[in-house]
């Protein structure tokens, strides 16, 4: 189990360039291109619903444009499939013009199509002499289909009618007691590589609390705190830091960070709260360490219930409540402690909406921030929302259950209906 439980931290947690959803869509642009191998003639791209709502309104590093069509215009003119999630990593000013100006020629077509699944991204490329064709799905740098002219190199199982099953991964059979368990027993050595995500994360923030930056959520925290209008504690730090960080992130600052099962919002999240609690009660790195794994690993056993992408914000519902378990967890709360932190977190955020990925989600992470302290404090001195209470039920992994069924199977029409509330507006 401890094998397992690293090796999934090492593949959700990792470093992503720009919001994941355009990102993932710029990834599968570029393989496309790499294997077109000439000039485009035509470029159809196919999305999910959720990936097309993520993507629709965000900032892309290193251009003030919005979307996923300039992502997916700076993944074919420049973009390194090679680097993953860090696909528009080596973009420069003028690759970024050519982009520009190859949107600004209509190339790009993308479109919402019928299915399930969350994360489904097709690309289809036309030139004069070959054509290619690559599909991400399931995970944002999961490549399950790539194909040049009738040469299929990669062909693995699609299906775009899929009922969600959250049976796919192995934390699901251990209890939240047993799986901070696991970890408490691991060497400092396992998961020291944790530990950049503070300092990246911080840059990030850091970027967006000096001045101001997208709505400045983040910095109109920090100047509220040197005026004594907020204190300069525990709850409005964590506030300060993560809203700050998705300030800069959302605006498409052209840096990284450390994104945390499959979104760089989830990552600051279930980082950056963490990383304010350190800042005032100085943890040793080994600490430090295991209450990152506790908040990545919580987190992502929550989003095996509600879905990878879903109608509910996952920066309020999963990552908000990985960082107050591991921050009850590092004030030296009991197990009990820990699942009453994550039931006040059911009880709290369990409603908040997901509306795509903009400006905006500064303000969402900063209640998720905010939340996460709340909830950790209080369970520390048993104050906890009790069993049977709405959708908590009569253990924490029942209320997690709950959760998922409320997001993944009971707001479907909901996700459709924001989807084509924020189309509309668009198009107008």
């Amino acid at each position: 189990m401890k094998k397992i439980l690293v090796d999934m931290l090492k593949a959700e947690v990792k470093p992503a360039l720009g919001c994941t959803e355009p990102v993932a869509v710029a990834l599968a642009c570029a393989k496309a291109k790499e294997l077109l191998g000439e000039e485009i003639v035509e470029c159809n791209i196919f999305v999910s619903p959720n990936v097309y709502k993520n993507g629709m309104c965000v900032g892309i590093p290193g251009t003030t444009r919005l979307g996923l069509k300039i992502a997916a215009s700076m993944g074919l003119n420049g973009g390194d499939s090679e680097l993953g999630l860090r696909v528009l990593e080596k973009l420069g000013e003028e690759e970024v013009k050519i982009s520009e100006k190859f949107m600004d020629q209509n190339m790009v077509k993308i479109s919402p199509i019928e299915t399930t699944e969350k994360v489904y991204i097709e690309v289809n490329l036309k030139g004069k002499e070959n054509t290619s064709k690559t599909i991400i799905m399931t995970k944002h740098d999961n490549f399950v289909h790539i194909q040049k002219n009738d040469s299929v190199i990669l062909n693995g199982e699609i299906s775009l009618d899929v009922e969600y099953k959250h049976v796919d991964s192995p934390t699901v059979k251990l209890t939240i007691k047993e799986l901070i368990q696991e970890i408490e027993k691991m060497d400092e050595s396992d998961l020291d590589f944790l530990l950049e995500g503070i300092d990246m994360n911080m840059d990030m923030a850091n970027v967006a609390i000096e001045d101001k930056v997208g709505i400045g959520v983040g910095y109109g925290i920090k100047k509220a705190m040197d005026d004594k209008m907020l204190s300069d504690d525990l709850m409005n730090k964590a506030m300060m830091l993560t809203a700050a960080a998705s300030d800069a992130r959302m605006s498409g600052v052209n840096k990284p960070v450390m994104s945390s099962n499959g979104s760089g919002n989830h990552g600051l999240t279930a980082i950056l709260p963490i990383a304010a609690y350190n800042e005032m009660y100085p943890q040793t790195k080994e600490k430090l360490s295991k209450a990152l794994a506790i908040s990545h690993l919580v987190t992502g056993y929550i989003k095996n219930y509600t879905g990878r992408l879903s109608a509910v914000c996952g920066c309020g519902v999963a990552a908000s409540t990985g960082s107050a378990a591991a921050i009850t967890w590092l004030m030296d709360g009991t197990y009990e402690q820990i699942d009453g932190a994550i039931e006040n977190m059911i009880a709290n955020l369990s409603g908040m909406i997901c509306d795509g990925a903009k400006a905006g989600c500064a303000l969402k992470l900063a209640s998720a921030a905010s939340a996460a302290i709340q909830s950790a404090v209080i369970a520390k001195y048993n104050c906890v929302v009790p069993a049977l209470n709405g959708i908590v039920g009569n253990k924490v992994e029942e209320s997690i259950r709950n959760l998922g069924k409320v997001s993944a199977q009971g707001m479907t029409i909901t996700d459709e209906v924001i989807i084509k509330v924020m189309d509309g507006m668009n198009n107008n």
